[in-house]
């Protein structure tokens, strides 16, 4: 699409007379679109713009460019409108996130205009956080599990009936390639116990997927907004918790704080829930905790085998998870 056509689609879309593009923000992953920031006239306001249009030659940092990632690919961007366009809007103030003001989709190609972030009071990018920047997105992820947790025995609410079954964006149905390209030995052999084990959990929820820092927008006082819901779906909390913070912490911080980041999540999500035994759910949560680890070792060893989280805090407690179904 070109950028002439692309702007009247963007002013069509949210019904402004017209457009302004402003910047770059980002391409997305494997070169599959682009982000942007625009100017609507004549408020003025601006908003951010992700324009999916998968590239006619499919190239991939790892290799894995194949029609298993693509069309994964192409689902997930589905399913981040349907979220936008659903459960989203009944997220509550617990957990901000941007607001759609309108998309379009084809076959595949999608169009999603959203609030800028930025303009809503979180302008702010993180590579490494304090402690209370850290602990706002433990509540924000909190929020969001508090929002949607359920019984087992209880129906999805059918927002969340749209959406990917299991969310994250290594769970094993969806990287048969990488698990086939896994050296032989424990975490291979029981890869789809663990698998099995995380689904069947009794208490579920809504993970965000992706809940690495770099996925978080900061405000100035270290309130917290998130982005990027191409993997949201369900699943065990953990899964989020455990992820994110992979993505802050190196092996030593995390072995050394494990109990206290544990505590802390769990803090918040007492403060948010109501409608379930928080105390069960804690201690289902907890148990699974090495398994959300395994979980996400095994994506990485067939993946990246030398990736730096294969270290030994995530090895120790992959070790762990297969102890318990061994």
């Amino acid at each position: 699409m070109s950028d002439e056509k692309l702007i009247q689609e963007i002013a069509g879309i949210v019904g402004c007379d017209s457009v302004q593009r402003l910047e770059d923000v980002q391409s997305l992953w494997s070169g599959y679109g682009e982000i942007v920031r625009v100017r609507l006239q004549p408020s003025g306001a601006t908003a951010i713009v992700k324009h999916v249009c998968p590239p006619s030659k499919r190239e991939h940092k790892y290799g894995w460019a194949g029609d298993v990632s693509h069309q994964r690919k192409l689902l997930s961007y589905a399913n981040e409108l349907s979220w936008y366009q659903g459960a989203a809007k009944i997220c509550g103030a617990a957990c901000p996130m941007a607001t759609l003001m309108g998309a379009d989709s084809g076959e595949s190609e999608w169009l999603l205009v959203m609030e800028d972030l930025d303009a809503a009071g979180f302008p702010l990018r993180r590579t490494r956080v304090n402690p209370s920047q850290f602990n706002a997105c433990l509540s924000w992820l909190a929020g969001l599990h508090a929002r949607f947790i359920t019984d087992a025995t209880e129906p999805r609410e059918a927002n969340v009936r749209k959406l990917w079954p299991v969310g994250t964006y290594w769970h094993l149905a969806t990287r048969s390639d990488e698990y086939e390209v896994m050296e032989s030995g424990s975490l291979k052999k029981y890869a789809r116990a663990i698998d099995e084990r995380l689904n069947s959990c009794r208490f579920q929820t809504i993970v965000h997927g992706d809940a690495k820092l770099a996925n978080f927008c900061f405000s100035k006082d270290d309130r917290v907004a998130a982005v990027d819901f191409q993997y949201v779906g369900g699943g065990c909390g953990m899964k989020d918790v455990a992820y994110f913070i992979s993505s802050c912490l190196d092996e030593d911080q995390c072995e050394r704080r494990e109990s206290e980041l544990l505590d802390r999540y769990f803090g918040y999500l007492k403060g948010y829930v109501s409608k379930v035994d928080i105390s069960e759910v804690e201690s289902e949560w907890r148990e699974l905790y090495p398994l959300v680890w395994a979980d996400f070792c095994r994506f990485l060893a067939g993946w990246s085998p030398g990736h730096w989280k294969l270290h030994r805090y995530s090895q120790r407690l992959a070790g762990k998870a297969i102890a318990q179904l061994s």
